[in-house]
């Protein structure tokens, strides 16, 4: 017997724009945004958009942050230096 691929035998699944920007967890507007940019691929049927959900899973991949990329965000800590005052002496 001949071992079908996976992708045949499962059917796409697809989401309308609520369902995928809940995915994302982002509005819906920002999810027309990223389709009319083009970072997540849509489709008219009809009057509705849809969105395969391989493509959102895809996406979400793709935003994956690599380990040590984002220290640039933080600065780094330095030591305070102590002091020369004592702490309870008045100014």
């Amino acid at each position: 017997m001949i071992d079908v691929d996976q992708a045949e035998r499962t059917p796409d699944q697809w989401l309308g724009t609520t369902a995928a920007a809940k995915r994302l967890g982002i509005t819906t507007r920002t999810l027309y945004r990223f389709i009319d940019e083009g970072y997540i691929a849509a489709y008219r049927m009809g009057r509705v958009i849809r969105v395969l959900r391989s493509d959102v899973d895809a996406y979400i991949e793709s935003c994956r942050i690599e380990p040590g990329t984002i220290s640039h965000l933080y600065p780094e800590v330095t030591p305070k230096k102590p002091s020369s005052a004592p702490a309870n002496s008045p100014a």
